[in-house]
């Protein structure tokens, strides 16, 4: 069992890292949470060049044919930048769900969006995405947006959608395999986040000052970015195990491990890097907000740590835990 990035996976990495950067870096999504949306439509064209859109679906239907491990891969390099978007809905989500001509457009780098009841019930990006899609009652509906939602990080828009139309009905293992899916995408987007946060976090704390020193040299600061590094380095191999275990039998408690841990993972360096970031990493023009409004928002969708806690339990005591 192999719990490290292949040589192809690295060079993907890079190229992702790359094309980022070239496109602006964190100030794509910090131009996305100012409503302006073009950096990051041009990131997602470049993209879909590259084949990221295509991630998930078969070479013979015209996709990139990527395994589960690749999806962690990318998903964790869309973490530690920030990028904005749907592209856990279109990438991870969506594709095993709907028609050939759709899938097709998604592979193209059409932009699409879903809400799911109960794992996702606000669809994220719905301004920005051409298709919409409601997930309910075992079904994939058209949607239009009812309303605005509220979310919890800046970079992620959140909208109420209405079912309209033809519905496309859904069997039960697919739907969850796919929500599986998202939720293994989630967690490794989590990671990123946590990593970013945490190389944020050394960066500022050998420049701050306190009592005319770097904070960074102050013995119990070492320790709480050593617990970070600690937290992440565990984390990481429960998404890989959760890659290569989905759609198993172990792959639902694998993929429940996986996003509870990075949730976990992730909200210990939001807290870590926001103390050594101190008042000014609340502010809207520090970038530090991108990663904290992940590690926050993102452990509430595609499974909360409860629902996840529960399945596990289900596996583990089966006939015992609610």
């Amino acid at each position: 069992m192999r719990f490290l990035p292949t040589d192809e996976q690295v060079a993907f990495a890079e190229a992702i890292d790359d094309i980022v950067e070239a496109h602006g870096g964190s100030e794509i999504a910090q131009r996305w949470a100012a409503d302006d949306d073009e950096a990051g439509r041009a990131l997602w064209a470049q993209f879909a060049e590259l084949g990221l859109t295509g991630l998930r679906v078969p070479e013979e239907a015209g996709g990139f044919g990527g395994s589960a491990s690749d999806l962690a891969v990318v998903f964790e390099r869309l973490g530690y930048h920030g990028v904005p978007g749907p592209y856990i809905e279109s990438i991870a989500f969506l594709p095993a769900l709907v028609d050939a001509d759709t899938r097709e457009r998604l592979v193209a780098g059409a932009i699409a969006t879903v809400a799911v009841d109960p794992l996702a019930p606000a669809a994220l990006d719905a301004h920005a995405a051409e298709l919409l899609f409601q997930v309910r009652s075992c079904a994939l509906h058209p949607a239009a947006v009812r309303e605005p939602a509220g979310s919890l990080a800046p970079t992620r828009r959140l909208a109420l959608l209405d079912a309209q139309g033809e519905a496309r009905a859904l069997e039960a293992r697919e739907l969850a395999l796919a929500a599986d899916e998202a939720a293994l995408a989630a967690a490794a987007m989590l990671i990123g986040a946590g990593e970013r946060l945490l190389d944020e976090a050394v960066s500022y704390a050998k420049v701050r000052e306190q009592f005319g020193r770097p904070v960074g040299e102050f013995q119990a600061l070492k320790h709480q970015l050593a617990d970070v590094r600690v937290a992440l380095t565990f984390a990481r191999p429960l998404v890989w195990n959760a890659a290569i275990a989905l759609g198993m039998d172990e792959g639902e408690r694998a993929v429940s491990a996986a996003k509870i841990a990075a949730s976990d993972a992730a909200a210990l360096a939001a807290r870590v890097a926001l103390q050594v970031h101190g008042a000014i990493g609340y502010t809207s023009e520090h970038s530090l907000r991108i990663w904290l409004g992940l590690a926050h928002a993102l452990p509430a969708v595609w499974g909360t740590r409860a629902f996840h806690r529960a399945r596990i339990a289900r596996s583990i005591l089966p006939g015992r835990a609610a």
